[in-house]
């Protein structure tokens, strides 16, 4: 028992009451556009566009590799960008998931949670196209999030 609860539905429709953050990977490039992200972009234009320019920015900023940017999008609802791949495409150096970075976004995103009060809401995070497997991701969440009393959610697509 992971303390993960698993739901059939749709991640950026996190179900419960109260305050909820949503966690998805993004990449070290600047790239959105396949993956969740469309759905995020579909729902909500102010992630993707504080994403972009987080990027742009990064000379002056944290973006990189285990970085979390948190973008509202409601009054109970936050967005949290996580920095978790290296490149967008599986290639001579392997798989784009990085998860060491996912495991430091993760513990930052326990902390912000915690602070907002806030349940954990995601689709299985760095095992689409990052290309990274459950069983590496899932302890992770479970060492950072549950481990810390945050409630999580993982959502597969119905």
């Amino acid at each position: 028992m992971t303390g993960i609860e698993y739901v059939r539905g749709d991640a950026t429709a996190p179900q419960g009451k109260g305050v909820k953050l949503i966690a998805h990977v993004c990449n070290d490039l600047g790239g959105w556009g396949k993956g969740f992200v469309p759905a995020v972009s579909r729902r909500w234009p102010e992630p993707e566009a504080a994403y972009r320019r987080w990027h742009r920015e990064r000379a002056g900023n944290d973006f990189g590799l285990g970085a979390v940017q948190y973008v509202q999008v409601g009054p109970y609802t936050w967005v949290a960008n996580m920095v978790g791949q290296r490149g967008m495409r599986i290639g001579s150096k392997g798989v784009p998931v990085r998860y060491e970075a996912i495991d430091t976004a993760l513990g930052a995103v326990a902390a912000r949670a915690a602070e907002l009060g806030a349940s954990v809401h995601m689709p299985r995070i760095g095992c689409g196209l990052a290309g990274g497997k459950w069983s590496r991701i899932e302890p992770l969440i479970a060492g950072r999030l549950v481990a810390a009393g945050i409630r999580v959610t993982v959502y597969d697509h119905a």
